[in-house]
């Protein structure tokens, strides 16, 4: 599948470097310096954003913000100089998937992108193309959407990750670490309270999700 990804980095030699690497991958990726060239393209969504936080015009901060409220379901990756344990949590409240402190190996970035866009994604290719009902929700796979009665549910990229995890391993009892791998990938510097606190959210959003807790240990759906 020939993805789609939206780089935004404004020091224009590591921009051409990624673009390059990524386009190797063969990804259809269109690249931005400007904060306020990718902002244009909020309504064109990619399958995939990769961005700076700190761009000279609009930063990457208030972009994720835009992105999220208007496709909240598409994945972000941040991009920082700073390496600042605020910017790891900051990304990860406003909804980013993954997070790469500066400087990296370009290869590392491949890994990363190849990784989440196999873990959003890469399942729609083993599944019907068509809704599934769970626990009497609509569940579109390939559109990545919930409805409830014909109204589409305002979830996240990471709340329907965790969704799709407990229908594919539905009665399964599911450890914290085991869940916080699943979704954040291997290297995660999560704590298991962001398990918990993503349990929560998605409990209040589809009420009527199965989903049981084993005190001590994590969760199962029933």
């Amino acid at each position: 599948m020939s993805y789609r990804i939206y780089l935004v980095e404004d020091e224009e030699s590591l921009n051409e470097i990624l673009s390059y690497y990524m386009k190797e991958e063969g990804w259809d990726v269109k690249s931005f310096t400007r904060g306020t060239d990718a902002q244009i393209m909020i309504n064109e969504p990619p399958h995939l954003w990769i961005l700076d936080i700190m761009l000279p015009d609009l930063d990457g901060i208030q972009l994720i913000k835009e992105i999220k409220q208007k496709t909240p379901n598409v994945p972000v990756i941040f991009m920082s100089a700073r390496n600042s344990d605020m910017d790891r949590i900051m990304g990860l409240e406003l909804g980013s998937d993954d997070y790469l402190s500066k400087p990296f190996l370009p290869r590392e970035l491949i890994i990363r992108t190849q990784k989440l866009l196999n873990r959003v994604y890469g399942v729609i290719e083993l599944q019907s193309m068509g809704a599934e009902s769970v626990d009497g929700y609509q569940v579109d796979r390939s559109r990545r959407t919930v409805s409830d009665d014909g109204i589409v549910v305002d979830i996240t990229s990471k709340e329907f990750d965790m969704l799709l995890l407990f229908i594919n391993e539905k009665s399964q009892a599911l450890s914290r670490d085991y869940i916080l791998s699943a979704i954040w990938g291997d290297d995660a510097f999560y704590s298991d309270r962001v398990v918990d606190n993503l349990i929560k959210r998605l409990r209040k959003k589809l009420p009527n999700l199965r989903i049981e807790t084993i005190y001590g240990f994590g969760y199962r759906r029933l």
